[in-house]
């Protein structure tokens, strides 16, 4: 793999957690004994994630690893709230898979312009001012900020092209590319020139054209991690159409056939799916095809009886080039789009423990619970939502909550704080 192109990384991130509320009271003169004004703690900044057409690698996660959002502020007197922590927007190229570094499912394929929200930051906890009511003037306490959420996540770069070019190293992938499109790799006459994939885009007429990738050349093991084709597979995998070329001419003493079902074994070992994409053949290096050769021929009844078009070309010379090409549009007007990856993550559940592990505090007729369970569940609840609701309910009943608390002597009619949750208790 060149150094310049990275095509797969590991991250950690973990987004900003919310300010504390604060306890404060309003103090001037002539006012003795002021209500509470205690503002809010800022929510923390999130993580989110956004493509950038300029980047074409992974490399920017080469050194580093790790990011974090902004912290909220926390609250002060005089109802001010604390600022909210700055987000943190992470770039990366069109095409990027995002997996959970754990189980590896797809959380997100980043291939439109939407941003994505990786990790939420933490909400910012209420001031007193929120818990002053008749029988409760001098509320003392306040509501710490909900944690920022964190994630371990694989980076994994999948090309978003049209057409694939695949092939042994060295039958003229590279110079196909080179001479339909305005992409310039590297082109010599030896094994492996190519080291990373190459795009470009081929113009076939005025409205009609497609990303063509070229990826390094494929040798038999390639599936397992022979030569370069493990690394690189990856980046065909969204392509609609497969151009195979073929070296007819045997200028290496190779056999055509033989290098043809070689390939297609590769693919099929690699991935069943891509192996079944549609496949044009392309037999390149016609023009130096020796006269008495019956590669040309043999390698045609032999694609053909597998369902296969063969075309000639000559990619030095441009022979068959535009007209394959044209062929190519053709195809690609009949084939579904770009392969969109669906999310196949779940977010787990937060783990529930019991109430001994809770702490709680009885303020009057107020009794303010925590613990760092119960902190992870309310802050993956939506409590808009009627069903996680109930299950929010589910969980404090079987952690012995209520069981608890009753006998602490809670009365109907108390008030229940629970972080960014607050109710009246009834039996």
């Amino acid at each position: 793999m060149a150094n310049g192109f990275i095509d797969k990384a590991r991250i950690t991130c973990r987004a900003g957690n919310g300010g504390n509320g604060a306890v404060a009271f309003h103090r001037e003169k002539y006012i003795a004994a002021g209500g509470p004004d205690g503002g809010d703690g800022g929510d923390g900044g999130s993580i989110i994630l956004k493509v950038d057409d300029n980047m074409s690698t992974l490399m920017d996660f080469r050194y580093k690893r790790k990011y974090v959002a902004a912290n909220g502020v926390d609250g002060q007197g005089g109802r001010k709230s604390g600022k909210d922590g700055q987000s943190l927007t992470i770039r990366v190229p069109r095409g990027t898979l995002v997996r959970d570094a754990e189980t590896g499912e797809i959380i997100k394929d980043m291939s439109d312009d939407q941003p994505y929200v990786l990790c939420k930051g933490g909400r910012g906890g209420w001031g007193n001012q929120h818990f002053a009511t008749p029988t409760r003037q001098v509320p003392r306490f306040a509501k710490a900020g909900l944690p920022g959420e964190s994630h371990d996540v694989v980076l994994e770069l999948k090309l978003l092209a049209d057409v694939g070019l695949v092939g042994f190293p060295n039958v003229g992938k590279s110079t196909l590319l080179s001479v339909t499109s305005n992409a310039r790799p590297k082109i010599a006459n030896y094994h492996f020139t190519t080291l990373y994939p190459n795009l470009g885009v081929i113009y076939v007429d005025e409205g009609v054209s497609f990303v063509m990738a070229d990826i390094p050349g494929i040798i038999e093991g390639a599936a397992e991690g022979a030569g370069l084709g493990h690394d690189f597979l990856r980046h065909i995998d969204r392509c609609r159409l497969l151009i195979h070329v073929v070296d007819v001419s045997g200028s290496e003493g190779r056999d055509p056939v033989a290098d043809f079902d070689a390939i297609c074994a590769e693919l099929h070992d690699y991935s069943v799916d891509l192996s079944n994409r549609p496949m044009i053949v392309a037999a390149n290096k016609c023009d130096l095809l020796p006269p008495d050769s019956d590669n040309l021929e043999r390698l045609r009844s032999h694609v053909e009886a597998l369902g296969c078009k063969l075309y000639e070309i000559s990619a030095g010379t441009t022979q068959g080039v535009k007209t394959l090409m044209r062929v190519v549009a053709e195809e690609l007007r009949t084939l579904p789009p770009v392969t969109i990856y669906e999310p196949d993550y779940v977010e787990p559940l937060p783990p529930t423990g019991t109430s001994d592990e809770l702490e709680i505090d009885h303020l009057g007729s107020t009794w303010v619970i925590s613990g760092v369970w119960l902190e992870r569940l309310v802050s993956n609840i939506n409590f808009d939502d009627y069903e996680s609701r109930n299950y929010f309910d589910l969980q404090l009943r079987k952690c012995g909550l209520f069981t608890r608390l009753e006998e602490m002597g809670i009365q109907d009619g108390d008030t229940v704080s629970i972080y960014d949750l607050e109710f009246e208790y009834q039996r």
